[in-house]
């Protein structure tokens, strides 16, 4: 089983402890002197700190027959059978005294006992590894049955960290040989239920490398092959999900001369069949809102939708704070124009309503307008409702507050105060008296109302945007149309209002289609005019927030509307606004409270995207001169620009790009350490590519504009090379090709061309690669651009390698290297003599492979570069597997992973995986080969099809040799399917291992 232990370590989840060192076998008690003791491994023994010796094999087999009674009495010839069974020697009964008598001696005095004749261990059980083990399970068992699986997970794993290898290890004697048996048992049992919530809590992919482990060094355990099935199916691998089943089979026809059992075999049928209730976790029912019949409020809206956790939580504040009759409740309601807040609230309080049977109170307070009500007449209309005559109603505003809570003293009255201004306004309208209860409604956030539970109001889920558009539409018309109704949807940003009203026009034009009105809302500019019917219109709601912004305040709306992507940075913000922080921070959190800027996280905002929309139109209007707009983002390109340029510096000293990039007239952030600078760099991603695609695309951006935009997107290419973002990074580097083209820029488009052909290396798209670096070449020479005179060589001599073109390799590498060296850059040559040395080693120069690499990894090792550093040892790890020098082969590829990991490129982890996998293959490391394979593949970021596909070959190698001879096929299979599509070398060598198979 290629040295897999009897019970593997369990894989460490980041929400457990498990992975947390226990300095002793319990983290709970102590027993009596502060012992002590393990049986979940080597049978041991601490007194507070000091690890105490246990004695001889039998004297352990003592000690864990004791522990093992959970403090009950053993008898002498109970213990004698335990050690040594139906043949004890002679002097056996002396034996067990004198390993009582030395145990005493070592323990704390009252911890071993002699009673009756025979002796005890009495402590506490937590005192013991196996009683914390039980009581984790046990607690894990109960927030399991209480639906916490997430908890029961978490303990589980801290439950299985406690073991220390096999139960009871090197203890003699029957009774420890039927314990170890059982406590191997128990532990699996513990394995399969934490691996079972794996599953149920979506861990498909991650939990597949485990179970794959776990079923080659356990091939007759057939619920952990259930597992590995489900599994695979859930991570959309059906085809190796079957072939374990046809393993499983065929092993237990082989081994057993039995079929497999029946929980198995129907889960066969259930992935056959493509079962959908299988390809998910059930997930626990929600509570149903209390739903009530409205009265002397205004009417709930009969299509209400969703919503369904806000409803239960505002109506439990209400309700149960209004009978205890100790506290008033208060509830405010803030959000966008359009986002619903009427609606629910209206909707609560009709739900509330039986526990307020004296009556509930409504008024809209007309907040977002000029003209809002003022206290005082609200106050008289409400003492009005409540009975109190018009002469009776006192005139200062003071007055009619005392007497408007006298009134509600000792009743039971919900206060509905929709659309407020601000606190001052709704602070005279609160009853006074426990049993009343008041909801609020406001643009604005009511962090001045003391005692209040406030709750911000989002749009809706996308299934709830749905769920209200067909209700309004129709059933059918939906049906007939789904994705365009999604887009309609997704073009409302979910926003309630907007839905209701594009659902509303829909509705009222039978001859329309849903695709006719997904169309006219897929033009952005025209989006908000197309978002009116009747009194209702979305640029009107948000007309009544933009009315009453300060002239700043309207200036900083305006100008951050501009930029795209999904939120924006203070510091970009302030950049956009050329304005100090601290200026700019005052600003945004006015706009918040306002509810037309939303903040997600401290110092990151972002716009709704019909408030964006809505803000570029004011910024077209009302932004005068119109230079300004365009000098806001070119503010930000800068600022992205130019820290991103600092990023680029701290991660790669000594690398001239920096030298070459455009000049920028706004400054960056200064980031005091390389960590801090790929924080920001991975925080600001999609902003980041946003401002570059924008710029990309934006009519009229002068040439320098261009320029910059290229160059940033240069200097932020660990954002590619991560592999987290490279969708985004293709499709703004596409979109600055197509511009430069269109420009006649040769500098613009050489530069963007070598990212492209970086792009396309990442995705395995080896023709691509190679004819953009060509073109980049060609265009570089043209314009007088020495960067990519370095870097496109190196690249082709690397899409060379893959291609097996050695010989072209070789001279565009050697190319790359002296141009690097003429223009100072170290790393550039460092990496070219890591790629050098891969070509070297493929036509069979192996000491002058490693030379090269090793000269790289000095020139990146003299510079402290973590992260290319590991990219030169994952080369010369490469290397030296084709040396055949393995250990070391896997020693600097195990290297490589933790500094990609600690760099947090996820890619590379999955390639480096992917090596390792290759070198345990060599080594006939079967198991772990399978291992590494999986985890590669767990990462769901290996560069595209190609490296998929070579991962799943190597996996299916390593399977074959494991025995699991069809899922090997299956996953083979995958990839011929893949090689087949992109026409790559490795297909023969796929199909001769199906070949090999098949005539097997």
């Amino acid at each position: 089983m290629d040295g897999t232990p009897a019970i593997p370590h369990q894989r460490k989840h980041p929400d457990t402890t498990a992975d947390t060192p226990l300095p002793h076998p319990a983290a709970g008690e102590t027993g009596a002197g502060g012992a002590r003791f393990a049986v979940l491994g080597p049978v041991r023994a601490w007194r507070g700190d000091e690890a105490l010796a246990s004695g001889s094999p039998q004297q352990r087999a003592l000690l864990a027959a004791l522990l093992l009674r959970d403090g009950r009495t053993a008898t002498a010839p109970e213990l004698i059978d335990a050690i040594w069974g139906e043949d004890p020697p002679s002097q056996a009964l002396a034996a067990v005294r004198t390993y009582a008598s030395r145990l005493r001696k070592i323990l704390a005095p009252g911890v071993l006992e002699s009673d009756a004749g025979g002796y005890a261990i009495r402590t506490s059980p937590t005192a013991l590894d196996l009683g914390v083990a039980r009581g984790l399970a046990a607690e894990a068992e109960r927030a399991r049955t209480q639906g916490d699986r997430s908890r029961a997970r978490a303990l589980l794993g801290k439950a299985l960290a406690l073991w220390d290898g096999e139960p009871l290890a090197g203890v003699p004697g029957p009774y420890a040989d039927y314990e170890r048996t059982r406590l191997t048992e128990w532990r699996f049992q513990l394995l399969e239920t934490r691996l079972d919530l794996d599953l149920d809590l979506g861990s498909h992919a991650e939990a597949v490398s485990e179970l794959t482990a776990l079923t080659a060094a356990h091939p007759l355990r057939e619920r952990l092959r259930e597992l590995l099935m489900l599994a695979l199916y859930r991570s959309g691998r059906q085809a190796e999900a079957l072939a374990v089943y046809a393993d499983t089979r065929r092993l237990l026809a082989e081994e057993l001369g039995v079929d497999p059992r029946p929980q198995l075999a129907e889960l066969q049928q259930r992935i056959l069949r493509a079962d959908t209730e299988l390809a998910r976790a059930a997930e626990p029912s929600p509570a149903a809102p209390v739903l009530v019949r409205p009265a002397q409020l205004p009417a709930t809206v009969p299509d209400f939708t969703g919503r369904a956790a806000f409803v239960d939580e505002l109506t439990g504040i209400l309700t149960a704070d209004g009978t205890d009759g100790q506290v008033m409740a208060v509830s405010a309601l803030a959000g966008i124009g359009g986002v619903g807040k009427t609606t629910l609230a209206v909707h609560v309080a009709h739900a509330a309503r039986p526990h307020f049977p004296d009556g509930q109170l409504y008024v809209d307070l007309q907040g977002s307008d000029s003209r809002s009500l003022e206290p005082e007449a609200v106050l008289a209309a409400f003492l009005r409702s409540l009975g109190i005559p018009a002469h009776a109603i006192p005139d200062s505003a003071a007055e009619r507050a005392a007497l408007y809570r006298s009134t509600l003293d000792g009743r039971r009255v919900l206060v509905l105060l929709d659309n407020a201004r601000d606190a001052a306004q709704v602070r005279p309208l609160l009853p006074g008296t426990a049993g009343c209860a008041a909801l609020v409604t406001s643009r604005v956030r009511m962090a001045g109302l003391a005692g209040a539970h406030l709750v911000d109001l989002d749009v809706m889920s996308p299934d709830e945007a749905l769920q209200l558009f067909t209700r309004i539409v129709g059933e059918e018309r939906v049906q007939a149309e789904r994705q365009a109704a999604l887009a309609v949807v997704g073009a409302c940003g979910f926003l309630p209002l907007a839905i209701r009203i594009a659902a509303s026009r829909l509705a009222a034009r039978r001859t329309w289609t849903v695709s006719v009105l997904a169309d006219k809302l897929a033009d952005e500019r025209r989006r908000l005019d197309e978002l009116q019917t009747g009194d209702l219109a979305v640029k009107a709601t948000f007309e009544l927030g933009y009315g009453q912004l300060e002239p700043a305040q309207a200036r900083a709306f305006r100008l951050l509307g501009l930029a795209d992507g999904p939120d924006i940075s203070l510091p970009a913000a302030a950049a956009v606004l050329d304005l100090p922080a601290h200026d700019a921070e005052d600003l945004l959190e006015a706009l918040v409270d306002c509810s037309l800027l939303e903040s997600a996280a401290a110092g990151r905002y972002r716009f709704h995207d019909l408030v964006r929309l809505y803000a570029r139109a004011c910024a077209e209007r009302d932004e005068q001169p119109p230079a300004e707009r365009d000098a806001a983002l070119s503010r930000l390109l800068d600022f992205y620009l130019a820290t991103a340029a600092g990023v680029y510096a701290l991660e790669r000293p000594g690398d001239r790009l920096v030298a070459h990039l455009a000049p920028t007239g706004y400054p960056g952030l200064v980031l005091p350490d390389r960590h801090a600078a790929m924080d920001w760099l991975y925080t600001e991603a999609n902003p980041l590519l946003a401002c570059v695609r924008q710029t990309a695309v934006r009519t009229g951006a002068p040439a320098d504009e261009l320029r910059r935009a290229v160059d940033l997107l240069w200097a932020a290419k660990d954002l590619l090379e991560s592999g987290a973002n490279s969708r985004q990074y293709e499709a703004a580097a596409l979109a600055l090709r197509d511009t430069a083209v269109a420009a006649g820029d040769p500098h613009a488009e050489g530069r963007v061309r070598t990212t492209l052909t970086n792009v396309h290396l990442v995705a395995g798209r080896f023709a691509e690669a190679d004819d953009e670096a060509r073109q980049a070449t060609v265009l570089a020479r043209a314009a007088g651009d020495p960067a990519p005179l370095c870097w496109a060589p190196n690249d082709r001599g690397i899409i060379a390698l893959y291609e097996g073109r050695h010989a072209d390799g070789e001279r565009y590498l050697r190319e790359a290297i002296e141009n690097f060296h003429a223009d100072g850059n170290d790393i550039g040559e460092a990496s070219a003599l890591c790629n050098l040395s891969r070509i070297e080693a493929s036509l069979g120069h192996l000491g002058v492979a490693i030379d090269l690499a090793e000269r790289g990894i000095a020139l990146y090792d003299r510079m402290g570069l973590t992260l290319r550093l590991a990219n030169g040892r994952y080369a010369l790890g490469i290397v030296l597997s084709q040396a055949g020098r393995l250990t070391e082969a896997l020693a600097q590829l195990t290297e490589a992973l933790a500094l990609f990991r600690d760099n947090r490129q996820p890619l590379w982890e999955g390639i480096t995986h992917y090596r390792i996998a290759e070198a345990h293959l060599a080594a006939g490391q079967a198991t772990l080969a399978a291992s590494h394979a999986e985890q590669a593949i767990a990462l769901r970021v290996m560069g595209g099809e190609w490296r998929r596909a070579c991962v799943v070959m190597v996996l299916g190698r390593a399977l074959h040799r494991m025995g699991q001879t069809d899922r090997a096929r299956a996953c083979w299979a995958d990839a011929e399917t893949v090689f087949t599509q992109l026409k790559s070398p490795e297909l023969a060598t796929v199909q001769a291992l199906l070949a090999s198979e098949v005539a097997a």
